[in-house]
């Protein structure tokens, strides 16, 4: 597929604007975790964490809403996990890309040089989230999937598959804050506010893992992109695995804390923990407008159904 087809032509002078650009907004909105995030505050757990459009807690009956709030503080501790460990992998890979232009665009390498010194810094920052959650909760909590071995195991996949997944993972992140986080009035102001400047990074990150996809897309042949789609079929269903065993160790903590449910009320939690942990880290994704559009210009019907019918019993 040419750079015709998918819209972008990576020589164009306007695409090194555009990595000009994203340098510009990522010098005006630069932020540090203490002075601006922390501000040497703790989390207020008589409030939310995650609204009501993630956790989907909306759906559960039967439970009350003191419970309902601890629910969304140990989403809200897997969310900012789940952050921390992703950003190991987008890292790594946006590094290997930058190589390209050690010795050509030195814009572009700016341009992705912070787009990893920021990422570093997201890292420190969920860390420090980990922390401060784990000083006001009760023992027992546990973050399934390791860092290293997922980063590890994404990296195995073609480049194409793991900038796909990073730019997926970065659309979303803005959707979430945009339409859920930012509007939420019960939300704990500490955690809203570390996905306030979190977002104003990542929109920056968005642009420049839609430029360098496209980039790679251009030099593939059409059996490299058929595999590469492949790529990330699998790599999506790997984030579901991990949603899985995450979903069924969040039940058991929340069970741990407050004691047992019958039977029905149990298999209702598991099912509306597991559906809003793929609504949030694969499905919101996929059905972001921007990243449906860029997908779907990069690929053939066929592929595009190929993905479609492999993720459909997540999105049921």
């Amino acid at each position: 597929m040419s750079t015709e087809t998918t819209g972008l032509d990576v020589t164009d002078p306007e695409t090194t604007v555009r990595y000009a650009r994203c340098i510009e907004l990522s010098k005006r909105v630069r932020w540090e975790i203490d002075r601006d995030v922390i501000r040497s505050r703790s989390f207020d757990f008589d409030q939310k964490f995650l609204p009501d459009g993630l956790t989907q807690l909306d759906r559960l009956q039967g439970y009350s809403a003191s419970e309902k709030r601890l629910l969304s503080q140990i989403q809200g501790r897997t969310y900012a996990n789940m952050f921390g460990m992703v950003e190991r992998f987008i890292n790594a890979k946006l590094l290997d890309v930058s190589r390209e232009y050690w010795f050509g665009d030195q814009i572009a390498l700016e341009a992705l040089i912070r787009f990893s010194d920021e990422e570093l810094k997201h890292q420190a920052l969920f860390r420090r989230l980990e922390h401060l959650m784990a000083a006001g909760m009760a023992p027992g909590y546990q973050f399934v999937p390791e860092a290293d071995p997922v980063a590890r195991l994404v990296l195995s996949k073609s480049t194409w598959a793991v900038l796909a997944l990073t730019c997926h993972i970065e659309l979303f992140t803005q959707t979430h804050y945009q339409r859920s986080i930012h509007p939420d009035p019960e939300l704990s102001e500490l955690f809203r506010d570390v996905f306030r400047f979190h977002w104003k990074e990542e929109s920056q990150h968005a642009v420049l893992d839609e430029i360098e996809w496209h980039r790679e897309d251009a030099r593939l042949t059409p059996a490299q992109r058929d595999a590469a789609v492949d790529d990330l079929i699998a790599l999506m269903l790997a984030v579901d695995g991990l949603l899985r065993a995450q979903s069924e160790s969040d039940v058991r903590y929340f069970i741990h804390r407050l004691g047992p449910r019958s039977p029905e009320q149990l298999d209702q939690l598991r099912a509306v923990m597991l559906r809003a942990y793929r609504w949030q880290y694969i499905v919101s994704g996929i059905e972001q407008p921007r990243f449906f559009q860029l997908l779907s210009g990069l690929l053939t019907e066929e592929q595009m159904n190929r993905v479609t019918h492999a993720l459909t019993p997540l999105i049921g």
